[in-house]
Order: structure tokens, then sequence, then C-alpha cells
């Protein structure tokens, strides 16, 4: 069975961007609104190795689609980063390889 359709993954509520003069390996949050936003994605779904193994099999996915992206340890964790701008398609082709992306919910009052 494709491990990529049992893959979990969650937006980061934050905007990142790449540290000075660190493009492609360290990230930091960004918090003025820029059109070079990044977006992470982590995994729900896996920890440990499989986690990094699943992490570059979606970032081969998105590289068939020529949309950027990286894999970065973000708080122990890799997480895929990709610009705003390709949000849509990254979103889109990784739901059509079968992988959940998790939505974050608030309570409205009744």
């Amino acid at each position: 069975m494709n491990t990529l359709q049992l893959s979990i993954v969650h937006r980061l509520p934050q905007s990142y961007r790449w540290a000075a003069g660190m493009a492609g390996g360290a990230i930091e949050l960004n918090t003025l609104a820029a059109d070079d936003d990044l977006i992470g994605l982590r995994l729900l779904s896996h920890d440990g190795a499989p986690a990094w193994d699943v992490m570059q099999k979606m970032r081969l996915m998105l590289a068939d689609i020529q949309v950027e992206c990286a894999i970065v340890e973000w708080q122990g964790e890799p997480c895929l980063f990709v610009q705003r701008s390709d949000e849509s398609a990254a979103a889109v082709r990784l739901k059509n390889q079968g992988v959940a992306i998790a939505e974050t919910f608030t309570a409205q009052p009744l």
C-alpha cells in the first residue's frame, strides 16, 4: 500500500521566510506579510525516520509539477515549505495523490 495514502499533513498557522542568506536551509517566522512568504506543512501521521521518507516523497511529487519546495527541520520535525503563491497547486497535487490535509476548525457560538 502507498504510504502517502496513509499520510495526514497540517498547515502550520504562521508565515515563514528564508533566513537571510540561507535560502533552502534555514527559516524564520515572518511577522510582516509579504508576497514571498512560505507556508509549512507538518506531518501528523508519521514520526521519526518514516516522516522524513514521506516528506521526501511529497517533495518529489511537487517537483513533478514544478512546485519548488524544501524540507527543513522545524521544531524537531521535518516540515515541507512552499511559496504561499504555490500553496493551492501543492494542496491539489498532494490531495490527488491520497494525502489528507487537516483543516483547523473554529467553534462558532450557537
